[in-house]
């Protein structure tokens, strides 16, 4: 036997691709050794080299060889051991049921020779491939179990992968505090160990779990420490993942400087790195964030390129939440019908993930009873028979009747599970449909009525400015034929000088009286509304008319007033174009000083009339052109004889050329002059 075994070594370092000078050391010491429990300790080492480097192959070959030496030698040690490794590369083969089948045998040994924490390592091995598989009651007890004796004796590497494997079982069971609180342990473990790259996965796991209890805060704390460890060159993926997240975080805050910095950093590194997960995480929150900056352009195109790139990795939890962005972007568009064809997606999804990944929730897991003292009665009678692996017949899948019949009846559950599914997407359609006529419903008389109330704003606004100016000129005028009328009452002059102010008492009641018809005729018309009431006229018309109001004004100023008008037509609200040809005329009266001039034209091109009205006046100076026609300014200055205004007739002017879509505008030097131009259509349209 000696003989065989060790040809069978010999055999197998050839077939051994050594990879380092230790596996090339261990395979020729074994080859040359006595068969006896010291050759299967080595051979136990050159195992676990071979795992540890991913060559499962040869690790087996050795594995199966030193079991058959173990069981010879009736040594439960070695037997346990190989058993257990047998176990693992069963495990990393994906085959559950030899996994377990040779996990279960292997702490069956450790037990009889009541090797503690050799059934702790077996039961944290079965406590992780039974939480991987979704058997959380069951890797639940068994990490339970592993960790009671880890910490008994203090073994803080063994700690630190059970704590961790606690940590994801609460975590996939929905039990978050439960994983925190088994993180911190781990992170602690890792931190006396020095275990860098545990800390970094440990901090990185308390920030997600903070997120998810939105503790935002506390998640913003633990992301940024989980960066400061990172090493740039060999940490990228991590980093990659982790500064979309913490942007996300801050976007939560609105806080959105500092969350435009992390996103924007995680956008350029993973698309440097070509890291299509981390480059998704990236697009959608980086997307998110523009969405509620109103950059919506910007918002679609990443979350578009996002959409792309979750179908093609078949990330379902970042696809769900580009559905419930694009959800966002399309509402936030009006294009209602695509946020309904989102919508509907991303409840289907919904739906699915819900089902795929329903915990079974262990409430109260007990750890096993795994004394060894109390199995000491398992004799190794016949070691060979305990540690076979199991080899399923085929037969037994036809001949078993319960197996049959529980697969008829999970044929059944599956049947009635995707009808289910299917009359629930069907009344789910049904119930979308239903919101989405009522949403467009609702949003349609939403629109309605914020345009009703933002016309009516804008109407009470003109007609409080209109109004607040004609009160104005009307009590200039007024006042003043009441001051003429007083002193001839008082006997403060004479009846010949009383005569001779006639004509500037007629010019004011002139003026008032123009206003008044003005003002009642527009107001007449405008009772009900703003919306301006266009016809054709001669605006030659207008301008003789307010030029005849002001020629008191002119003459006392000794201004030159030229009037270079033509007849040309215009097409809008005469009453409104009155009003502002009547204040432009009067601030260029108002601001012309003794000798200057104002000049009066309009000339008629492409369907467009153009008025100018231009003063030597006094100027506006470059800081004040920009207040002239701001509505909330109220920019008033005194005339050259100081006379007052309000400072809205140019605001109101604004409004009302504007209403009969034309276009007003300035040309002004300080001490030199200014132009007032107006634009408005000339023809029907």
């Amino acid at each position: 036997m000696k003989q065989l075994f060790t040809l069978a070594v010999c055999l197998i370092s050839f077939v051994v691709f050594s990879q380092n000078e230790k596996i090339e050391e261990l395979t020729v010491q074994i080859a040359y050794m006595n068969a006896d429990s010291t050759k299967v300790d080595k051979s136990l080492v050159l195992i676990s080299e071979l795992y540890a480097i991913d060559k499962f192959d040869n690790a087996l070959l050795f594995v199966n060889q030193t079991s058959k030496l173990s069981k010879e030698l009736n040594y439960i040690k070695g037997l346990a051991e190989s058993t257990y490794y047998r176990a693992l590369i069963y495990t990393e083969r994906n085959d559950y049921f030899n996994a377990i089948d040779n996990f279960n045998k292997s702490r069956e040994l450790y037990l009889q020779i009541n090797d503690s924490l050799g059934v702790a390592k077996v039961s944290n091995s079965i406590g992780l491939i039974e939480i991987e598989r979704g058997n959380y009651a069951v890797g639940l007890q068994n990490s339970l179990s592993a960790i009671s004796i880890f910490e008994k004796q203090n073994l803080s590497t063994e700690l630190s992968a059970a704590y961790n494997n606690l940590a994801e079982a609460y975590f996939k069971t929905n039990q978050v505090d439960k994983a925190i609180e088994f993180n911190f342990k781990a992170l602690e473990v890792r931190k006396k160990i020095k275990d860098k790259d545990g800390i970094k996965n440990s901090t990185k796991n308390i920030a997600e779990l903070y997120s998810i209890l939105k503790e935002h805060r506390k998640a913003i704390e633990y992301y940024e420490k989980a960066l400061d460890i990172l090493n740039p060159k060999t940490d990228q993926d991590l980093r990659g993942e982790i500064l979309p997240k913490l942007g996300s975080e801050y976007v939560r805050f609105k806080e959105f400087e500092k969350a435009s910095e992390y996103l924007v950093e995680g956008l350029k590194y993973n698309r440097k790195q070509d890291n299509k997960e981390g480059l998704l995480r990236a697009l959608n929150a980086v997307g998110n964030l523009n969405l509620q900056n109103k950059k919506v352009k910007l918002a679609e195109k990443q979350l578009n390129e996002a959409y792309a790139i979750a179908q093609k990795t078949n990330n379902k939890k970042e696809l769900l939440e580009n559905y419930r962005l694009h959800v966002a972007l399309d509402s936030t568009q009006g294009q209602f019908q695509n946020a309904f064809f989102w919508q509907n997606k991303f409840y289907q999804l919904k739906d699915s993930l819900a089902k795929i990944d329903q915990p079974v929730f262990p409430t109260t897991v007990d750890p096993l009873d795994l004394n060894p003292e109390q199995n000491t009665q398992n004799s190794v009678t016949n070691p060979e028979k305990e540690v076979e692996p199991q080899i399923t017949d085929k037969k037994t899948w036809s001949n078993n009747s319960g197996l049959f019949y529980g697969l008829i009846t999970l044929l059944a559950i599956l049947a009635a599970l995707v009808v289910y599914s299917l009359l629930k997407t069907k009344s789910h359609k049904e119930a979308l449909e239903k919101q989405k006529d009522k949403l467009a419903q609702e949003q349609e008389r939403t629109d309605a009525i914020l345009e009703q109330t933002h016309h009516l704003e804008e109407v009470n606004q003109v007609k409080d400015k209109l109004f607040s100016i004609v009160s104005h000129d009307l009590k200039d005028s007024i006042s003043s034929i009441k001051a003429f009328l007083d002193l001839l009452k008082e006997d403060s002059i004479t009846k010949d000088e009383f005569y001779e102010l006639i004509p500037e008492l007629s010019e004011n009641a002139n003026n008032a009286n123009s206003l008044l018809y003005n003002l009642l005729n527009w107001s007449k018309s405008q009772l009900q509304n703003l919306e301006p009431k266009p016809e054709l006229f001669n605006i030659q018309d207008v301008f003789h008319t307010k030029i005849a109001l002001v020629e008191q004004k002119v003459e006392d100023k000794r201004i030159v007033l030229i009037d270079e008008s033509q007849k040309g037509s215009v097409y809008a609200d005469r009453s409104m174009v009155e009003i502002v040809i009547q204040n432009l005329i009067t601030n260029a009266v108002k601001f012309s000083r003794v000798g200057d001039v104002i000049t009066i034209s309009n000339q008629q091109k492409n369907g467009k009339t153009t008025i100018c009205v231009e003063d030597t006046g006094v100027g506006i100076a470059k800081e004040n052109l920009d207040k002239l026609f701001a509505s909330h300014k109220n920019f008033t200055t005194a005339g050259t004889k100081n006379e007052k205004g309000t400072g809205l007739g140019l605001t109101i002017a604004k409004d009302l050329v504007e209403l009969n879509n034309g276009k007003i505008w300035v040309e002004s030097t300080e001490n030199v002059g200014s132009k007032f131009f107006i634009e408005l259509p000339s023809v029907i349209k």
